[in-house]
C-alpha cells in the first residue's frame, strides 16, 4: 500500500458528475455543471475504457492529440472498475446508489453472484437499477441523446441498466464509430445533442498484454487517432469530451495473492466477489469482524480490509 487511497470527489469532480454537467450546459433544469465544461450546442463524450489520466499525461509521445487537449482529472467511483463506472456515468449516481457495486456482487437475498458485464437473464436491469438514466433525462428535455457502442452490447444488462434512454447505434470498428457519431449529430438537425461513444480496445489490450506492453502502447496510438478522427468530424458548435472509466496498474506476479493457496482465508466466507484489486467478501452471519481480522493478520500491509460498516 505505497500510494494513498483517493477519495472519490462525488459532487465536485468525479465521473459521476460528467454527464449531469453536460445536461446543465444544455439547459436541463436542476442540473449543475461542477466539472467546468466549455459552452456548446452539443457534446460528444468519448469514453475510452481503461484510459487513466496518468496514462495520458505520462505517454504524450504515444498520445499526442489526447495530450494536447485542455482538461482536468476526474476521480473514478469506488470501485474503479468498468461496470461501476459506466453505471455511474450513465446514471449520474455513485455505485452505492445505483447498486452496480463491482464486476461481481451478490444478488440481494441470494447466494449468487451477478456478473455486471455478462448479467443474468433472470434479473431485470430496470428493477435492479430503477433510477432514470442521464439519457432518459436528456430525451425528456428534447435533447437528441445517442449511445454509440458495440453491437453486442445493445441489449446487455449493463446497457439496459445504465444507458437505456438513448438511441442506440451499433458500431464495432473505428470507422463505424466515427460514422455513427456523425449520423447521430445529423439526426439532431442542429438542435441540442448528447452523443456518448464507447471504445474498449485499450482496456482489452491492457488486460491481455499488460499496460506496459508494446501492444498497449500501439493501441494507445490507435486510440489517440480515433479521438482525433472524431474531433475532426464534429461541427464547430459540438464539444468533444474524452474520459476514461478507470486507469490500469501493472501488478507484478509476486504481488498477486492466491486466496486458494491459504485455506484459512476461506473460513466463514460464502462468496468472493468484486475484482482482483477490490474484493468483496460475503461472510456467514456474524462472522464479518472475525474474517476481517483474519485477512488483515494474514496479509498485513499488503491489503486494506474494511467491513461494510
Amino acid at each position: 500500500m505505497t500510494a494513498p487511497l483517493v477519495r472519490p470527489a462525488y459532487g465536485d469532480g468525479s465521473l459521476v458528475d460528467l454527464l449531469p454537467s453536460v445536461l446543465a450546459r444544455l439547459g436541463v433544469p436542476g442540473e449543475v455543471d461542477v466539472v467546468g465544461l466549455p459552452p456548446a450546442n452539443g457534446y460528444c463524450v468519448l469514453l475510452v475504457d481503461g484510459l487513466g489520466w496518468t496514462a495520458v499525461r505520462g505517454n504524450a509521445g504515444a498520445a499526442p492529440f489526447l495530450s494536447s487537449l485542455p482538461g482536468r482529472s476526474l476521480t473514478a467511483p469506488v470501485p474503479s472498475t468498468t461496470a461501476a463506472s459506466i453505471a455511474s456515468l450513465g446514471t449520474g449516481l455513485p455505485p452505492g446508489r445505483h447498486g452496480l457495486v463491482g464486476y461481481q456482487s451478490r444478488i440481494p437475498g441470494t447466494t449468487t453472484l451477478l456478473n455486471a458485464l455478462d448479467w443474468d437473464a433472470s434479473i431485470d436491469p430496470s428493477e435492479y437499477q430503477p433510477y432514470p438514466d442521464v439519457f432518459s433525462r436528456a430525451s425528456a428535455e428534447g435533447i437528441a441523446a445517442t449511445v454509440v457502442s458495440k453491437r453486442r452490447f445493445r441489449s446487455s444488462g449493463l446497457t439496459r441498466a445504465a444507458l437505456r434512454g438513448g438511441r442506440y447505434r451499433g458500431a464495432d470498428t473505428v470507422g463505424e464509430r466515427v460514422a455513427a457519431v456523425e449520423a447521430a449529430l445529423d439526426d439532431a438537425a442542429g438542435g441540442p445533442a448528447l452523443v456518448y461513444a464507447y471504445d474498449s480496445d485499450l482496456d482489452s489490450t491492457g488486460h491481455r498484454h499488460g499496460p506496459r506492453s508494446p501492444e498497449w502502447y500501439a493501441q494507445l496510438r490507435a486510440t489517440d487517432l480515433l479521438a482525433e478522427q472524431i474531433a475532426d468530424a464534429l461541427p464547430p458548435d459540438i464539444a468533444l469530451v474524452v474520459t476514461g472509466d478507470h486507469g490500469m496498474v501493472h501488478v507484478q506476479r509476486h504481488d498477486q495473492i492466491d486466496v486458494e493457496a491459504n485455506a484459512a482465508l476461506a473460513d466463514d466466507i460464502e462468496l468472493i466477489g468484486g475484482e482482483a484489486r477490490f474484493r468483496h467478501l460475503y461472510t456467514r452471519a456474524g462472522a464479518a469482524d472475525a474474517v476481517a481480522d483474519r485477512w488483515q493478520d494474514a496479509l498485513g500491509d499488503r491489503v486494506l480490509v474494511r467491513t461494510r460498516d
